[in-house]
């Protein structure tokens, strides 16, 4: 492609809402561009990297036995409806009516759809497994669509689905796509982990994401440092000290005044005045806080008028460490409801009749459900609410002044102990590219999807599903690739595989520029010709920002010494190229760097 043809409008000023750096530099690189928040559309070079990154996708996912279908993106509600997901999505969910007044909604995912599709065509245990995908855009209408092609209202996705006869052959179906996957993020050129995660809204078990790791991620992971345990931070386990407190040195517990000391910083800072209480070591620091958090338990709360306040029975107490943070999966699980909520201050006040800040398990005013935390329940001689306003109770422990499930209740973080091997967790920031479940029996049972096993008997389908977010993955590869002057691809996806600039006017730079983007183009290498009227720092500037692996530039000196230079976008110095070995000097590099040759 030449430039002077090409529709490559690149842009200095980006809006001030765009900060991520994939944002950021897919719009000054001309790749995308926004129609509406959450919404945009694909220029020629958005284009050409979202083909290469499909086209990894179905190479692994047709060698793994799959077979590509494409199902509507507007879908009636009764599939929804049938599994209980079209109110269960609230207003996520994009909804419309035909002119009949019939209801439909746009797919926010395919798990009802898919499982239609095969009730309908599957009848015997002799036709699975069988393995199904698409590559397909969805929609979600996010509060808050933020960050370009992360978090987007519509975005392309590749989603799969695998269905067996049996739990063990599901998980061998698992295993397959897990593999698949691995082969994917490789051949990306990403750097990933692979860790355990949380099912959400798609429902099912043994969930596995693969988080491309960069520092932008909004999601948090831990990993150990000595095997190769990884997992969500939402679903992390460390390994749990179970030795019970000893509190038979600690002393009687004490109500002590504490006006205006609500936060942990705060309390902290109150118990190491000098005439504060102290513990046998010390000052009470923060891991000694027992931080109490009332939670609204939305299967209940959910039904109150707008202007009602929580009653007792709506209302959890759960009890950490000041020093740890509350894992709201984990309480949800615990509490048998899909997610949890902090009680507002009126709720706190009308249950309990003080504010946040001083709650406490000790004795509350109201018979509440209490979950305390490993950690906290091994803390011999701690602080904790008093249930009294400007009040706080010192040398409590559990066992003595208060009860309660104990329970992992604490997100994990660094430092923690690997609950496989008693190794290190490390933390990171990771961006979800993909998402690897075994559904089970949990739509083919709701939607009575069944086939008729060996012996006759009907059997509902055990299936997989197992996500790739494709746009997600274009700007998840520029935060992990690039650097202060644009986009660093790599080359598997990158638009271009390299890029020829002729610096200056003189015909017979152009000429030399022009044999030798020809002869590129023979050799099979997808290459860019900046063939522009433009000065040579323009057209620097703009192939770093573009981020073509390597660029090749030929001017009136080198020419004259009958060489081009050669510079690859990931290094900071050139080399020179005799002009006659060019082409197959940079085609044998492609080839090294992992690119293919057409």
């Amino acid at each position: 492609m030449r430039y002077s043809q090409a529709f490559l409008p690149t842009i200095k000023e980006v809006p001030k809402d765009a900060v991520d750096a994939s944002h950021v530099l897919l719009l000054r690189g001309g790749y995308i561009r926004m129609v509406g928040a959450g919404i945009y559309e694909m220029l020629p070079l958005g284009q050409r990297v979202l083909k290469r990154v499909q086209g990894i996708i179905r190479r692994e996912m047709d060698a793994a036995g799959a077979q590509e279908v494409l199902m509507p993106a507007i879908l009636p509600a009764t599939y929804f409806q049938e599994t209980g997901r079209y109110d269960l999505y609230g207003p996520v969910l994009l909804r419309l009516k035909d002119r009949k007044g019939g209801e439909y909604h746009l797919g926010p995912t395919h798990e009802e759809i898919i499982t239609d599709m095969v009730r309908r065509e599957v009848k015997s245990y002799r036709q699975l497994p069988i393995n199904l995908y698409q590559i397909q855009m969805k929609y979600r209408d996010e509060a808050r669509p933020r960050a370009g092609l992360m978090r987007c209202r519509e975005f392309m996705m590749k989603d799969a689905y695998s269905f067996d006869v049996s739990e063990e052959k599901a998980f061998e179906s698992y295993a397959i796509m897990r593999e698949a996957y691995h082969r994917i993020f490789k051949s990306l050129g990403l750097d990933y982990r692979i860790v355990q995660a949380d099912s959400g809204q798609i429902g099912g078990k043994t969930s596995a994401e693969f988080q491309v790791l960069a520092q932008s991620g909004e999601d948090r992971i831990v990993a150990c440092t000595q095997c190769d345990y990884a997992a969500n931070v939402e679903v992390a386990e460390a390994r749990i000290d179970t030795t019970k407190a000893d509190f038979s040195a600690t002393p009687e517990r004490l109500l002590v005044k504490t006006p205006k000391t609500k936060s942990i910083e705060q309390v902290v800072a109150f118990f190491a005045k000098d005439d504060a209480p102290k513990s046998a070591d010390g000052a009470f620091g923060t891991n000694r806080i027992l931080k109490t958090l009332a939670y609204l338990v939305p299967s209940k709360g959910d039904k109150r008028a707008p202007d009602a306040v929580a009653t007792a029975d709506e209302i959890a107490l759960v009890v950490v460490r000041g020093d740890h943070e509350v894992n709201e999966i984990l309480v949800a699980r615990a509490l048998g409801v899909e997610e949890v909520h902090l009680a507002s201050e009126a709720d706190v006040k009308a249950v309990l009749g003080v504010g946040p800040g001083f709650v406490g398990p000790v004795a509350p005013k109201s018979s509440l459900r209490t979950l305390v935390d490993h950690a906290a329940a091994a803390v011999a001689d701690g602080v904790c609410g008093a249930n009294q306003w400007d009040h706080h109770f010192a040398h409590v422990a559990y066992g003595r002044d208060f009860e309660g499930e104990v329970l992992h209740l604490r997100l994990v973080g660094a430092g923690d102990e690997c609950p496989k091997c008693g190794g290190k967790l490390e933390a990171y920031r990771g961006i979800e590219g993909g998402h690897i479940f075994v559904l089970g029996t949990h739509y083919s049972s709701q939607m009575k999807a069944t086939f008729l096993d060996e012996n006759g008997e009907s059997k509902p389908f055990v299936m997989g599903c197992y996500g790739i977010g494709v746009t997600r993955l274009m700007a998840s590869a520029i935060e992990q690739h690039h650097d202060a002057d644009g986009i660093r691809w790599p080359i598997s996806i990158a638009p271009y595989q390299a890029t020829v600039l002729g610096l200056g006017n003189e015909p017979e730079v152009t000429e030399a520029a022009e044999k030798l983007y020809l002869a590129l183009k023979k050799k099979g290498v997808d290459v860019l010709f900046d063939d522009r009227q433009e000065r040579p720092g323009v057209k620097f500037k703009d192939a770093d920002l573009v981020g073509i692996p390597l660029r090749i530039s030929i001017g009136k000196r080198g020419l004259a010494e009958g060489k081009a230079e050669v510079k690859l976008r990931t290094e900071k110095d050139a080399t020179m190229v005799a002009l006659e070995e060019a082409a197959d000097v940079i085609a044998a590099k492609i080839v090294e760097l992992g690119g293919k040759l057409s």
